[in-house]
């Protein structure tokens, strides 16, 4: 979470090149895989995270954040949540 919008604009755009540390870009790189398709992860996406520092509380910490958010936003659209065509 960050209030620097020009960091979350760099995120959002491409976070492979966003300015936060390596650590960061690993838990960047796993939640971009987990969003993609989530039958892809495998133990080495794991292990990965754990060589960034990330202990297994931390590891299903994110994978249950992003596949909250993945799943929330998914409804919103589906129900047209912010569309400007959105039928009350």
């Amino acid at each position: 979470m960050t209030l620097d919008e020009s960091l979350a604009a760099a995120i959002r755009d491409d976070h492979a090149t966003a300015p936060v540390s390596e650590r960061d870009h690993v838990m960047l790189d796993y939640v971009a895989r987990l969003t993609r398709d989530a039958t892809q992860i495998q133990p080495e996406d794991h292990d990965r995270l754990r060589g960034a520092g990330f202990d297994d509380a931390a590891i299903l910490q994110i994978t249950l954040i992003a596949s909250w958010f993945n799943y929330i936003n998914r409804v919103a659209d589906a129900l047209g949540v912010g569309r400007p065509d959105r039928r009350s």
